[in-house]
């Protein structure tokens, strides 16, 4: 039956690459394949070696191609085009968007296993493609889910870090304060005091990534219902996967609410390992930082308002509207408001992307399941307003290079829709989606053997004194 359900889906697949000949390139036969009937870990020990050496041939024959050119723009401008870092898990496209091992959001709907027939993707498949590059069974997926339940084991000293700190911190403060002390089991870490050889390092760094992703769901709900409810902790649920039972130990049960925690999660997963938080991971990770130290660094830089912080931004903007202008704004009032918060000296939050120059696809499917679920929804119908207001005001303003809405834009009105209103705590959402690509990656890191990340920096001085010599 599995290799039945591989050929259904390679089909479609094929069917797509017929009508869009640019994926022919980027899906490889690996990707299009599904998984065969080993477990995870087997399929990683199966791979690495392989992979191993595909990396010492690229650096023997390769080693010295040149992949453009560093500008004094680039060095002063956050590295902003510089191509510099190896990341397998997912590649951003600046105008197609994100793929994660090749294949679109769309594909990722279309071909991985859901929980329910035309359902959103589960994480847990996600993952496996992350990990593998290849499409898994729902077998695999269930099997994967029920081994994240059964890691999904916090210690009870955990809580008590998180309830040292005073219930008024920030939840990212609270969350990446709960990773850290999960970090207390790490395998790795043992591992590595032991005297673990290098060649073994990724085996370790796997048992530590996934027990890391199987448990900040637990803690992440346990900050939810410290701030915001009445601090008892909801137990898992055995017959729900990773999104259900995220949304579940959250306190919410509308099978709607599960399926978009099951969007949210993998969607928001990965996004490339350039962005702040996959970067600080990796760099973190490189020095032979253990998983649980490497992601709570990731976190810190996940919090800050530039990056994740921003899709509690864009709710609160939004309400900020609708408290002025009232629920059934007009497109005038809509555009006055928008030129008030650009004149201001601030941002319209939602609208932009460091990379991304086209409308983020991570938008467009959190619209898609908003037409489908809550397509009257005052606050959708607003963001539906913006879309149609906010680039053409960006455009005329003439600095912006991407006023195309992205993935922020959206997430927030699905979230509040269902009752999850709390917006200061979405970034920690956004964490726990994270996990899964950061470890992915993580994982890959070790088994490739990258080494410690150290670029070259230089002064002002070093700057205009080398470019006078040059011109």
């Amino acid at each position: 039956m599995a290799f039945f359900r591989s050929v259904t889906a390679l089909s479609r697949l094929r069917s797509r690459v017929g009508q869009q000949s640019n994926l022919s390139n980027s899906v490889r036969w690996l990707q299009m394949q599904s998984s065969s009937d080993l477990d995870l870990h087997s399929q990683l020990k199966e791979m690495i070696p392989e992979q191993q050496e595909r990396l010492k041939k690229v650096k023997s024959e390769l080693g010295k191609a040149q992949l453009g050119n560093i500008t004094v723009d680039m060095v002063i401008g956050g590295m902003r085009g510089m191509t510099g870092l190896l990341w397998e898990t997912s590649l951003l496209d600046p105008d197609e968007g994100i793929r994660f091992r090749g294949l679109s959001i769309p594909e990722c709907q279309k071909l991985l296993p859901a929980a329910k027939p035309d359902g959103e993707p589960l994480p847990e498949g996600l993952l496996w493609l992350l990990l593998t590059g290849k499409v898994p069974s729902k077998e695999q997926v269930d099997g994967l889910s029920k081994e994240l339940r059964d890691r999904a084991t916090v210690p009870d000293y955990v809580y008590k870090v998180i309830d040292a700190l005073p219930v008024t911190a920030h939840p990212m403060t609270q969350f990446a304060s709960g990773v850290m002390a999960l970090q207390v089991q790490s395998e790795f870490q043992e591992a590595y005091e032991k005297g673990i050889h290098k060649s073994k390092y990724w085996e370790p760094t796997y048992e530590d990534s996934l027990n890391l992703i199987a448990r900040v769901p637990v803690v992440a709900a346990y900050v939810y219902q410290r701030i915001y409810k009445d601090g008892k902790i909801i137990p898992k649920d055995d017959s729900l996967d990773y999104g259900g039972n995220f949304s579940h130990m959250l306190g919410f049960d509308d099978p709607k609410m599960l399926e978009l925690m099951r969007l949210y999660v993998t969607i928001h997963s990965d996004h490339e390992g350039g962005n702040v938080s996959a970067h600080t991971g990796h760099l973190v990770a490189s020095a032979l930082s253990d998983p649980y130290l490497s992601f709570a660094a990731a976190l810190n830089g996940l919090a800050g308002p530039l990056h994740g912080l921003a899709n509690q931004e864009v709710l609160l903007w939004i309400k900020s509207v609708v408290d002025e202008c009232g629920e059934n704004v007009t497109t005038e009032q809509l555009k006055d408001y928008v030129w008030k918060t650009l004149n201001s000296g601030k941002v319209v939050p939602g609208f932009g992307h460091g990379v991304l120059r086209k409308t983020d696809p991570r938008y467009t499917c959190q619209r898609e399941f908003a037409l489908k679920h809550l397509p009257d929804d005052p606050l959708f119908q607003l963001v539906s307003k913006l879309f149609e207001v906010v680039p053409p005001i960006l455009t005329k303003l003439g600095k912006v290079k991407n006023p195309w809405p992205n993935v922020d834009a959206h997430s927030g009105v699905l979230l509040n829709h269902f009752g999850l209103a709390e917006a200061r705590y979405y970034t920690v959402l956004f964490g726990v989606s994270r996990s899964l690509g950061i470890c992915s990656q993580l994982i890959w890191d070790r088994a490739l053997g990258l080494p410690l990340e150290r670029p070259k920096s230089v002064t002002l001085d070093w700057i205009e004194k080398n470019c006078k010599k040059a011109a």
